[in-house]
């Protein structure tokens, strides 16, 4: 059954009432966060890892089996041509055989075509293998944060998205050293250090699948450590929230796809993928022009990704706190264009390498606001269809950003036009928030987020 929001409020009165006990609240959710949240940002770290680890390859990989720079970027964006194409078809087949199964499912496959990665032999065979691995690790994003709607309500999805996010700049934390170092030696078994770093990074995906069928819930009432009070809270409150909203169920989960405001919220998170790829796939490129070894740029890698880390861990929480999302994500943006501009213009490796740093702080941040908009109008099956196809489209901008970047270098002989293209798209997102605020706001109650009560969760 889908369920997507009326054009009209169904109330216009106050929100809800509340559970009483604000430390109830505070309990359940942090059992919530603690049972759920580490294992799944595990399972993402390991996806981001994967997907990100070809921009340290690039550095042998590329004269080794003669990739142009233009020819990486294409293939590096072909990733979310097949990320793009399967996603919603694998989000409906999480609703329908369950999170579980379907996670290990993902798991496996991109780990074995990570492994493969090493035998790219060529232009053609990279291309294959970076669209074939986007096919296979289509709707582990959208379908992690559609999991998470069945489990916390509305006024707590910022800073829960925003934890789950923090995967993103952790596994760029662990994958800049562990690559440079892998990249420092002279390989292993036959293998060549580029190859060897594609089977390091794709082996645990495939291990991770059992833990996975063994631990991970498809439901609060598949989990065996959730009292039945518990359970009985959360979809109290998750009713609470439909009624909020004024949720109303539909026969057909694919009817989001028609629903405008799922292309819109498509368009303002494009310019965030499309930032976040064309930088960090081209990051070690950028450090190693600083004329530092290939260790020494695996470890720099690492420093933008810690103000990420920062960033997300305040910035959501902020949102959430204040019940505000669109002048968070509109100022957010804007900083972002501007310091990634910076670093395109500065000419000190040291002043761009801080302001590629407070880029990250401000696009890693800024996503997990961003990500608790479509609560507003899905729920059900058609948040797993609305949410997927949000997802697929704006993830078209990791395939623009990195071809981009590399058609720009190609043309010009420098990285700086191509930070100055990711600059002008995260102007977009500025414009963006306002549009999608426009047309979210006639549905939406005066506040952007129900409560009655504010409740510290910190764990």
């Amino acid at each position: 059954m889908t369920e997507v929001r009326s054009p009209v409020r169904a109330s216009t009165g106050s929100p809800p009432d509340r559970n009483a006990n604000p430390l109830d609240e505070a309990r359940i959710i942090r059992m919530l966060t603690r049972r759920l949240i580490p294992f799944l940002a595990l399972i993402y770290v390991v996806a981001y890892i994967d997907r990100s680890v070809v921009g340290f390859a690039k550095l042998h990989m590329n004269a080794a089996v003669g990739i142009s720079d233009a020819a990486y970027g294409l293939g590096a964006g072909l990733f979310f041509v097949g990320y793009f194409l399967f996603e919603v078809p694998s989000n409906l087949a999480l609703e329908r055989f369950g999170a579980r199964r379907w996670f290990a499912r993902i798991l496996f496959t991109w780990g074995v075509i990570t492994m493969a990665m090493a035998l790219t032999a060529g232009a053609t065979s990279f291309y294959l293998l970076r669209f074939l691995l986007g096919a296979a690790e289509a709707g582990l994003y959208p379908g992690i944060l559609y999991f998470l709607t069945k489990w916390f309500p509305m006024r707590h999805r910022a800073r829960i998205i925003g934890l789950l996010v923090l995967a993103q700049p952790v596994a760029l934390i662990v994958t800049g050293p562990i690559a440079g170092l892998v990249l420092s030696t002279q390989g292993w078994g036959g293998m060549s250090n580029w190859q060897l770093l594609f089977v390091l990074s794709g082996l645990p995906a495939v291990l991770l699948c059992l833990p996975t069928l063994r631990l991970l819930p498809d439901s609060p009432a598949g989990a065996a450590w959730l009292p039945a009070s518990d359970r009985a809270w959360i979809e109290r409150e998750l009713a609470a929230d439909k009624a909020a909203y004024g949720l109303k169920p539909h026969g057909n989960p694919l009817k989001a796809l028609k629903d405008k405001r799922v292309l819109l919220l498509a368009l303002l998170f494009l310019p965030f993928p499309l930032s976040i790829y064309g930088l960090s796939l081209w990051l070690p490129t950028i450090i190693k022009q600083f004329g530092v070894s290939d260790a020494a740029t695996g470890f720099l890698s690492a420093v933008p990704y810690l103000f990420a880390v920062v960033g997300l861990c305040l910035v959501p929480r902020h949102s959430d706190r204040k019940g505000e999302r669109y002048w968070h994500i509109a100022i957010v943006s804007a900083v972002a264009a501007a310091t990634m501009a910076l670093s395109a213009w500065v000419q000190s490796p040291a002043w761009q390498f801080l302001f590629i740093c407070l880029t990250a702080f401000s696009i890693y941040s800024i996503q997990a606001v961003v990500w608790a908009l479509p609560g507003e109008f899905l729920t059900g099956a058609g948040a797993a269809v609305g949410i997927a196809m949000i997802n697929s489209l704006a993830n078209l901008g990791g395939y623009l950003g990195p071809y981009g970047v590399g058609m720009i270098k190609d043309a010009t002989g420098s990285l700086s036009a191509g930070l100055y293209f990711l600059a002008a798209m995260l102007l977009l997102a500025v414009v963006m928030t306002f549009v999608v605020r426009a047309a979210l706001r006639p549905a939406a109650s005066p506040s952007a987020i129900p409560s009655n009560h504010p409740v510290d969760i910190t764990p």
